[in-house]
């Protein structure tokens, strides 16, 4: 796992057409808006984020984000130790984002 400023997160999911952004916020704090592409893996239903989690492609980049950072954080050390090599977090998470965010689709 890596923390990112949010200027290098940015960087990243742009140099890597590929890589895969992950929102680990409950749904009604994705209702206030997410991330444009990310998918909503609910750190907090445990079971289903770790089931979902196991169906994705290891060899991939993720980049993770929460409301501050400290949830996505988590979620990428359970990743690695699920053996996923390339988890990076987004510090100061949504809250510090400046970028645009969209709709929660349901």
């Amino acid at each position: 796992m890596e923390n990112l400023t949010q200027l290098k997160w940015k960087e990243g999911i742009s140099n890597d057409t590929d890589s895969v952004i992950i929102d680990v916020r409950t749904k009604e704090e994705c209702l206030h808006g997410m991330i444009e592409n990310a998918i909503h893996l609910d750190i907090c239903d445990m079971e289903n984020f770790i089931s979902e989690v196991e169906k994705l492609d290891k060899s991939k980049k993720y980049f993770l984000y929460c409301m501050a950072g400290g949830r996505s954080g988590s979620a990428c050390r359970i990743m690695e130790n699920l053996g996923f090599e390339n988890t990076y977090n987004l510090m100061g998470g949504i809250s510090c984002w400046t970028g645009n965010t969209v709709d929660y689709a349901q």
